[in-house]
């Protein structure tokens, strides 16, 4: 997977079409990301200590790694990101449109 953790995204498909929002946690086995901000659910739970109320929590939901794609933030649009090997050896990632580093 070329989006990192901490790396802003933007929603391609789905509810939540059009939105933006920061990588906070992979599973890279079932290929999902969560996301800050984007596809909240409703969980309903009960009390199960005394300090612990119930009720009904709303908190967010993984989404698809397909259903979104890298915002770059120096051209403000999103797009797809490519790596560039440097002079020193070392690997860099890029912005694909602007061809700017990451």
């Amino acid at each position: 997977m070329r989006v990192k953790k901490g790396d802003t995204v933007y929603v391609m498909t789905g509810k939540e079409k059009g939105k933006k929002g920061k990588v906070l946690q992979f599973n890279t086995q079932k290929n999902r990301v969560l996301v800050q901000g984007i596809n909240f659910v409703k969980r309903h739970t009960r009390q199960t200590r005394q300090d612990q109320p119930g009720g009904i929590l709303q908190k967010e939901s993984s989404l698809h790694i397909s259903n979104l794609m890298f915002y770059c933030p120096r051209c403000s649009r999103a797009s797809r990101l490519g790596t560039k090997l440097l002079s020193d050896g070392s690997k860099v990632r890029i912005c694909k449109k602007c061809q700017e580093m990451v």
